[in-house]
């Protein structure tokens, strides 16, 4: 394959698409992007099953979950005797509460089951004679399970054996790959080599074809035939079924035996993970007694075996040494270059401790948090000294070691999935990587880029060293995000803006030292020869694996995962190659790593998808959600800067305009199509997306959207689809919440309503409402509960931020909702039925609080493009 690198939020690389057998519509001339690799929650699609129950007191189906503090915007009803949490009707887990972290120790193999596609013919056998068909066995043919896998997510439950209608870009066909993801129930696990196909790498699975008699098996990739030695001779195929890999279509092949230097058993694993905060020293007061609260919440929340190390910087750093008990004593070196080699032999080979397990630390953590000081000067913060990137160089050598600890005279070297979180309240204007204070700086431009470079490989040599850098940043105080973002994406890590140093910025800081990470992570992406991967965007980059000699034709595609974690996901968009012949196209998946006990595993994800002629059977198995997802990250992909997010706008357009075209049908009468009535939830899905604040002009400063844009590339798909069309309840009598469409119409003055928008949690409170002060109390605490308990998972954590209605903050939320206010009144009931509950006084009342703004309905958008819009669902 040819690959060209691109500048993207992750990696890049292009595929040489087919050629087509028809030309390409105009219509597809713009909005599509070209075939590319590159980086980078919710209503469940039908048959998904997610990783913990919903909340039920929530009338219509859950979505999932990921939770921070709240923030009041304007005054809210006081909160004298806070009322229970809302009433749910079967076991939650409680709603989370400040700064509550994850579990410190993750299960050390924990993910799901069962793929899932019905069962069906066995796939002709094309290698054994007809006289042998009698030992063949499909294990899969019984007892297949039904549902999407939680790793893998389709956009079509069926592929279309025409390559003319299966190649439509518009629509386009991909799934959405989460390598991490843990949920309750993992694959089985299988302490032994795998079976694989000599010829093209595949593993033997539970769609392969077995000689029962001599225990060979079927490639479902290449259709070669293989040998098991023996393994897999059996008197029936219902013997098979103790083999996992042919009876589930995930497995885990676990090999606990490491033969890298330093290696330490899984019984002390987590203590070879350190984590070290590197801290802004030149913060107001204001700010640095959030930043101390939130550091204090964090020490307390370290888990014991955990080792910690503190680092401040500014014009120099102070690397604290944890071996002084009763004062805060730190090691200093200057940061107006990298440190040498002999300013690290005497810090990482001297008497001090600068990585320390939090039991043994906790006061003396507690002592340097509490001992730091607001910055002086009088100079602006824009303007003062920050030697951020020579402070991440100190503390990758501190974790390299090798005396990075000294306990009970043992020299123990620090193993991987190290984390570096650095707490940035400015840019970094001083020393390697740094740019000037002002950015009319007759050189700033060769500055910057020089700085970008810099920081791009320091990045990548903390990947290399299995470290993850994670930059929080927070304050007023503009922090440059193209400079930072190249360090934190090269590692794996991620860039989060916050307005300031208090709750929010505390479970961030808590849930970003706490979620399990694996390393040494590759992808591999094998499926049927009739199926091409276009372009894949994701948190990786294209890894060069040449396997020729161990398997003479693999063709699979493989990528470097910059870390394996549970809130990220690939997605995968792909094409047909030619006319399907086949009753089925198979995928499989491998994730090999090393997860946080230093097992290494190979995660083997089988998936198999019927093909089809029928189109409207294809498009009955279309997940409109999915698919979706998939379009925006392919459009957000391109939407680099401000200028191609117009752009992009007008694809999403033509996109929605091109699908009405090819799978719609014309009204009578009327040269106007309606939009498929199967694909009835994506062009509501397309409009959020293009007016929300990845595309549209909804946030303030353009390094917010692209710190938005990164996170959401990379996201997993619950995440991923919040961040595209928010999720909206309305709380009722009693506690309980209704799921309603997220239009202006809920904006109700007597009711208060939780939107959800993955990185921003809203809580609006009605005129009426606010003014009953035990009410709004009890609504407000029942709001909260409920988006802490949706979001109590998420990283990154979102601001929760609370208002009335007509406060100026609750344009955030406005902005957030279709004006549905501007569809007559028989539309308005079809798509929000909620409004026939309402009195005659009430629907006066509502239609008169809304304000006259340009911006279209759902609906005279969709008619705009001379569409007719789908019925609601």
């Amino acid at each position: 394959m040819a690959y060209s690198a691109q500048s993207s939020p992750g990696f890049s690389a292009n595929f040489p698409a087919p050629q087509s057998d028809t030309p390409t519509p105009s219509a597809e001339t713009n909005p599509m992007p070209p075939p590319l690799i590159s980086t980078g929650t919710s209503r469940f699609p039908p048959n998904f099953q997610p990783d913990r129950m919903p909340s039920p007191s929530i009338r219509t189906p859950a979505a999932p979950s990921s939770a921070n503090g709240i923030k009041t915007g304007s005054p809210i009803p006081h909160l004298s005797t806070p009322p229970g949490p809302p009433v749910f009707t079967s076991p939650i887990r409680p709603a989370a509460v400040p700064f509550r972290t994850s579990p410190a120790s993750p299960q050390a193999i924990v993910f799901s089951s069962g793929s899932s596609l019905p069962a069906s013919t066995p796939p002709h056998f094309l290698n054994a004679s007809t006289g042998l068909q009698h030992q063949i066995s499909d294990v899969s043919e019984d007892s297949v399970p039904l549902g999407e896998s939680p790793y893998v997510l389709f956009s079509s439950q069926k592929v279309l054996k025409q390559k003319k209608q299966a190649n439509v870009p518009s629509l386009g066909f991909g799934a959405l790959v989460s390598p991490g993801r843990e949920v309750s129930s993992g694959p089985q696990v299988i302490q032994r080599e795998p079976h694989r196909c000599p010829s093209c790498g595949a593993y033997s699975n539970l769609y392969c074809n077995i000689l029962i008699g001599s225990g060979q098996w079927q490639c479902v990739i290449c259709r070669k035939l293989n040998g098991s030695e023996g393994e897999y001779v059996a008197p029936s195929k219902e013997d098979l079924c103790h083999f996992p890999e042919l009876s589930s279509s995930m497995v885990d092949f676990v090999r606990t035996g490491n033969r890298r230097p330093g290696f330490i058993p899984a019984s002390d694993s987590r203590t070879s993970a350190p984590v070290i905060l590197v801290i802004d020293e030149s913060l107001d007061e204001p700010h640095l007694q959030h930043l101390q609260s939130s550091l204090h919440a964090f020490i307390d929340s370290v888990s014991p075996t955990t080792r910690i190390g503190i680092i401040l910087y500014g014009r120099t750093v102070s690397v604290y040494d944890f071996s002084e008990e009763s004062v805060a004593s730190a090691d200093v070196l200057p940061g107006n270059k990298s440190p040498t080699p002999e300013s690290l032999k005497g810090l990482i080979y001297g008497m001090g401790i600068y990585l320390s397990p939090m039991h043994a630390s906790l006061p003396v953590a507690h002592t340097i948090i509490s001992s730091l000081r607001p910055y002086k000067s009088s100079i602006p913060e824009a303007s003062r000294d920050r030697c951020l990137g020579t402070a991440v160089e100190v503390a990758l050598a501190i974790i390299q070691g090798p005396s990075a600890e000294v306990s009970r005279g043992v020299v123990r070297r620090s193993g991987a999935n190290s984390r570096i979180i650095v707490c940035a309240g400015g840019p970094n204007t001083f020393g390697p990587g740094s740019v000037p204070h002002s950015v009319g700086h007759p050189n700033y431009l060769h500055m910057e880029k020089t700085a970008l470079n810099w920081m791009e490989h320091l990045g990548g040599e903390a990947h290399r060293q299995n470290t993850v850098v994670d930059i929080l940043c927070a304050g007023t105080c503009p922090v440059r995000v193209p400079i930072l973002q190249p360090l934190a994406k090269a590692s794996g890590g991620v860039l989060v803006l916050h307005d300031d140093f208090g709750e929010a910025f505390g479970v961030n800081l808590q849930r970003a030292s706490a979620r399990a990470a694996g390393s040494h992570g590759l992808l591999e992406v094998r499926c049927s020869d009739d199926i091409l991967i276009t372009q894949v965007v994701g948190p990786g980059e294209e890894a060069h694996v040449d396997t020729h000699e161990t398997f003479k034709n693999d063709t699979s595609l493989y990528i470097q995962m910059l870390s394996v974690e549970e809130a990220q996901s690939f997605s995968l968009s792909m094409e047909t190659k030619r006319d399907i012949k086949s009753d089925f196209v198979f995928f499989q998946f491998v994730v090999q790593y090393s997860n946080v006990y230093q097992a290494d595993i190979s995660r083997v994800m089988t998936i198999r998808l019927p093909t089809v002629d029928s189109l409207s059977e294809y498009l009955e198995s279309v997940q409109g959600e999915i698919a979706a997802v998939l379009i925006a990250k392919r459009t957000a992909l391109q939407a680099k800067t401000q200028s191609d997010a117009v752009e992009m706008r007008a694809t999403i357009d033509e996109r929605v305009k091109d699908i009405a075209l090819k799978f719609g049908t014309l009204s009578p009468k009327s040269k106007i199509y309606r939009f498929p009535k199967e694909l009835s939830s994506m062009p509501e899905l397309l409009f959020h997306l293009r007016r929300g604040p990845l595309l549209g002009s909804i946030v303030g400063h353009e390094d917010e959207r692209s710190v938005l844009r990164h996170l959401f590339l990379n996201a997993s798909y619950e995440l991923s689809l919040r961040m595209v069309a928010p999720r909206c309840l309305m709380h009722r009598e009693g506690g309980t919440f209704e799921e309603l469409p997220a239009y202006d119409l809920v904006m109700q003055s007597d009711a208060a309503v939780v939107l959800d928008h993955g990185t921003d949690v809203f809580i609006w409170l009605g005129a009426e409402l606010a003014a009953e002060e035990g009410k709004s109390a009890a609504a407000l605490a029942a709001c909260r509960t409920l988006a802490e308990e949706l979001t109590e998972t998420r990283f990154p954590a979102p601001r929760i931020l609370a208002f009335k209605e007509g406060s100026s903050q609750a344009r955030y939320f406005v902005s957030r909702l279709i004006p549905a206010h501007k569809d007559p009144p028989y539309e308005q009931e079809a798509r929000f039925p909620q409004l026939r509950t309402l009195s005659t006084e009430q629907r006066t009342k509502l239609k008169s609080s809304f304000y006259h703004f340009d911006d279209p309905s759902f609906c005279e958008w969709m008619r705009s493009l001379k569409l007719i819009p789908p019925e609601p669902s």
